[in-house]
């Protein structure tokens, strides 16, 4: 993979020397020489930047440059972190978009064959056809989340752009994709169309104000993700520049950081990427921002804690709760508390997931099936599996 990669900025391997002792820029491996990787042993982390923005709808030339985000994570301290961080520098350019998307699947697909979790900086998000490409490789279905205004699932006959990406994941083979949640989707930026056609599918989605109301209705979403795109422009502009974002609604920038860390935490999540991303050098308060936003995600995942062990009844409570013609088992980690719900297997059906599968889900699912209401998740998830 190291022909398709350039180096660290020498800007950036300067800027890293003045840096004080103990700073996260004195931890992390750097690649700062053509053709020489640092050794991956022992690495957790990889920081990615891939500099392709031809796909986007409203490109005009710009030239991507990621400095001022490595200045600005390089300058932050560690929690108390146990994993190793490397920064392979960037995939620049390639003759076409399509062979800057070979490239960058191919260097994700190696990060996650040797158990590496990228962490991307990207240009246009039309590349997170690219990151979702990468696990091809696994043949397994995944689930995708998208931390977006838009559903980005656009007109999937037509050349792809950043606006239409999750429509060629869909309809193009190989089939992988089992479920797709967008959080904090703005209703106004989407066509009923596009919302209908979110319903028909059974994906997820989750309006800003829903999100931001209780921002703990993420953490099993992002549970049951195994990779996730961040689209800077769902932060609204006071957060994050208005240079950088035409959105006055959006996250902020403490919602968005908590988000982060509920991918972190994520036992499932495998990749993590932020897209449409701008030369920021005039704009340092949004490159700390996005800096912050990859510290929380590395938090959480240090913070890590497995519990879904299920072939032990000495690890979870067992609850359940009979609603229609439907019993409802709930399961409770006793470890961290975390709810999960099951989904049946339909042995005279085209099951996808051909066994019982336990979809996360919160405490407050279980009160509304206590009343008598039927989770939306666990519907849509069971009506997508019958297909």
């Amino acid at each position: 993979m190291i022909e398709f990669l350039t180096p660290v900025s020498k800007s950036v391997l300067a800027h890293r020397e003045v840096l004080p002792n103990g700073v996260l820029g004195k931890n992390i491996s750097v690649d700062g020489k053509t053709g020489e990787l640092p050794e991956l042993k022992n690495v957790k982390f990889a920081l990615l930047g891939v500099k392709e923005n031809r796909n986007d709808v409203d490109f005009i030339g710009e030239e991507l440059c990621f400095d001022e985000i490595r200045k600005s994570l390089y300058s932050l301290y560690p929690g108390n972190w146990s994993y190793n961080i490397i920064d392979i520098g960037d995939i620049e350019k390639g003759e076409s978009v399509q062979d800057t998307h070979f490239a960058m699947k191919t260097v994700l697909e190696e990060l996650l064959k040797k158990e590496i979790t990228p962490l991307l900086l990207c240009g246009s998000q039309d590349l997170a056809y690219a990151q979702y490409r990468s696990y091809d490789f696994l043949g397994n279905m995944v689930n995708i989340a998208n931390i977006d205004s838009n559903f980005d699932l656009g007109d999937a006959d037509q050349p792809m752009t950043n606006k239409s990406f999750v429509g060629k994941i869909i309809v193009d083979k190989p089939y992988s994709l089992f479920n797709y949640s967008n959080i904090g989707y703005q209703s106004y930026y989407n066509s009923p169309e596009e919302i209908q056609l979110m319903e028909k599918l059974f994906f997820d989605g989750y309006r800003l104000g829903e999100v931001t109301a209780d921002i703990k209705l993420v953490e099993p979403i992002m549970r049951d993700s195994d990779m996730v795109f961040l689209d800077i422009g769902t932060i609204k502009s006071a957060d994050l520049s208005y240079k950088n974002s035409k959105s006055p609604n959006g996250f902020d920038s403490r919602e968005i950081c908590a988000i982060s860390r509920y991918a972190g935490i994520s036992n499932r999540v495998t990749s993590f990427g932020i897209y449409e991303l701008k030369d920021l050098s005039g704009s340092k308060s949004a490159a700390m921002l996005i800096a912050q936003i990859f510290w929380y995600f590395i938090e959480g995942f240090n913070f890590r804690v497995s519990d879904d062990d299920f072939n032990s009844e000495t690890q979870y409570t067992i609850y359940k709760v009979p609603i229609e013609d439907e019993i409802l088992i709930f399961k409770k980690s006793n470890k961290t508390g975390r709810w999960w719900i099951e989904l049946p297997f339909f042995a005279n059906v085209n099951n996808k997931l051909k066994r019982e599968t336990l979809l996360p889900c919160t405490y407050g699912d279980y009160l509304c099936a206590c009343d008598q209401e039927i989770p939306e998740r666990w519907m849509k998830a069971r009506r997508k599996n019958e297909l």
